[in-house]
């Protein structure tokens, strides 16, 4: 992962097209959980690799140990 490819390394905290500030927290997709962040657009970034639950993914999270 390139420095500000992401959120966690350094990338804008904030969507170009609809302003709005990211957070990141543990979304949900058909792959699994994983550290990201929605905005009014939909999913904006994917910060870590996928998570088959959403505990591990939440653990991560709280621990700042993930990164893909």
């Amino acid at each position: 992962m390139l420095n500000g490819e992401t959120i966690a390394t350094g990338g804008s905290p904030c969507c170009p097209d609809c302003k709005k500030t990211l957070v990141l927290s543990v979304c949900k997709s058909a792959a699994g959980y994983y550290v990201g962040s929605w905005c009014d657009c939909g999913p904006y970034s994917r910060e870590s690799g996928y998570y088959a639950k959403q505990e591990d993914a939440q653990t991560a999270l709280d621990s700042g140990a993930f990164g893909r």
